[in-house]
Parts: structure tokens; sequence; C-alpha cells
């Protein structure tokens, strides 16, 4: 049986940190040990944003991303082109493509992945509106730009079937995304270059 070794807010505060993705029980407690030996610089100002990101922070009504403003400030940028939407599953792998500066037009994004074995299905996943915004129009291309997994693949073929009948092209990233690759962890010139050439499906 393991002892305790601090107070219960702190270990409190270690059981939090331990269930972000990349940190396990004893990064936890190193991170949460360098917070408290810099509680003025670090500890106050991360509670003071978390505090203002909890009361700020809304997922956008029309693509999904997280910012503090609904609709978002990329969808609500008159400069991206409106004419093509990139669909992607999660916001990281948004956020990952607008480091990159690789993609100007519009995004959609999905919450997920297909999954028989974790029981996602096409309802659990903003699928639905994706059909309905690519059926606007003005929509002429759809790109699938869902991670080179098993469950991404299968997501992006039942996206195809469901969108095949619409007059738009389809088309997902190219092969420089690695199998199994996530595109969180791409650096910024193979996601630029996926999204150059892509094709269709």
């Amino acid at each position: 049986m393991s002892r305790r070794t601090a107070g219960p807010e702190i270990e409190r505060l270690i059981q939090i940190l331990a269930k972000l993705p990349g940190l396990g029980p004893r990064s936890a407690r190193r991170a949460v040990l360098h917070l408290i030996k810099n509680r003025e610089k670090l500890l106050s100002p991360l509670a003071l944003a978390l505090a203002e990101a909890r009361d700020k922070v809304v997922v956008c009504s029309v693509c999904g991303n997280a910012d503090t403003v609904d609709p978002c400030s990329l969808c609500s940028d008159p400069r991206r082109d409106r004419s093509v939407i990139c669909v992607v599953e999660d916001v990281s792998d948004l956020w990952a493509l607008e480091r990159a500066g690789a993609w100007s037009g519009l995004y959609h994004v999905l919450g997920g992945t297909l999954s028989a074995i974790e029981g996602v299905r096409p309802e659990d996943l903003a699928i639905a509106s994706l059909s309905a915004r690519a059926a606007a129009p003005e929509i002429r291309e759809v790109v699938l730009a869902v991670n080179a997994t098993v469950e991404g693949q299968t997501t992006a073929h039942y996206i195809t079937d469901l969108l095949k009948p619409l007059p738009i092209k389809l088309s997902r990233l190219a092969h420089g995304v690695p199998v199994g690759g996530e595109l969180d962890y791409l650096d910024e010139g193979t996601l630029t270059a996926a999204i150059r050439s892509r094709r269709e499906f």
C-alpha cells in the first residue's frame, strides 16, 4: 500500500494532471512540484488561465473548433476559401494544419472516428452536420484529412459513400502522411505537402 506523501489538495492536483495525455503519475508529480516551487510565476497564472478558459471557451456551432467566440474566428474570417471544407477528427488536427499554414479553406471537426470496438456510431460524430454543410451550393470540394489509422480510413470510406451523390469533389490527404500516423505529431512540411498533393477518393 502506497503512503500519501503530500496533503489532499496536492494529491488531488497530481491525480488530475495524471489524467492528461502524455502525463502519468510520476510526470504529474514532477509537474506539480515545479508549479508549487514557482507559485507566483506559474501556479497563479495557470489557475487564472484555467478559470478563464472554463468560463469563455466554447465549441463552434459551425465547424466544432474550440474558441472564445461562436462562430469561431476561422469560420468568421472572410479571407478563407468558403468553397472547400477540410474534415478532421479532432480540434488538435485542425490546430496542426493551422500551425503549418497548409489550409486556407473551412474546417469540420468530426469529434472522433467510427469504431465498432468502442461503440462509436455515425450519430455519435458530427457527420450529419458535415453532410448538410457539404450540400450547400457554394461547396465544391471536401477534403478528408483523417488519420491514416484503421478507424480513420473506415470513417473516410463511410463519409465518401454518404457524400458521393453530391456534385462535389471528394479528396483525401496524400500518402505523405504515414500509415498509423496522427496529424498532431507531423511536422509542418509533411502536412503542407500532404494537403497540396491530395487526391480524389
